[in-house]
């Protein structure tokens, strides 16, 4: 990567943007190299790191398509089955409990009964 400039965090100037600013603009890096990159906590070891990309030199963030999004829904919903009683939790699966709270925890839901 060479040697880029180093800004302070929160001083770089314009016309330079992380990923996500990018993002946020409907933008991404386009495979252009870092311009630069800021810094914050001079005194952290390792200091937090962040690279800056050329807004100019960006390009539009590709649509997404209908297999693309099939399969996004797939993966979502495979997130949210638990895997022991086969239902749809309505919210992600923690990886800490693997299943769905009602399934991790029965005792309490004899209690609430």
């Amino acid at each position: 990567m060479g040697s880029v400039p180093v800004y302070p965090w929160r001083l770089a100037p314009e016309g330079l943007a992380t990923r996500r600013q990018l993002r946020a603009r409907g933008l991404r890096p386009g495979g252009q190299d870092v311009a630069a990159q800021v810094e914050r906590g001079r005194y952290r070891r390792p200091p937090l790191v962040a690279y800056l990309y050329r807004v100019d030199q960006a390009k539009p963030v590709r649509p997404m398509t209908p297999a693309k999004q099939a399969a996004l829904d797939k993966a979502n919903a495979a997130r949210r089955t638990c895997p022991q009683c086969r239902t749809d939790a309505g919210y992600v699966i923690p990886a800490e409990l693997g299943t769905c709270v009602p399934c991790a925890y029965p005792e309490d839901e004899q209690r609430a009964a």
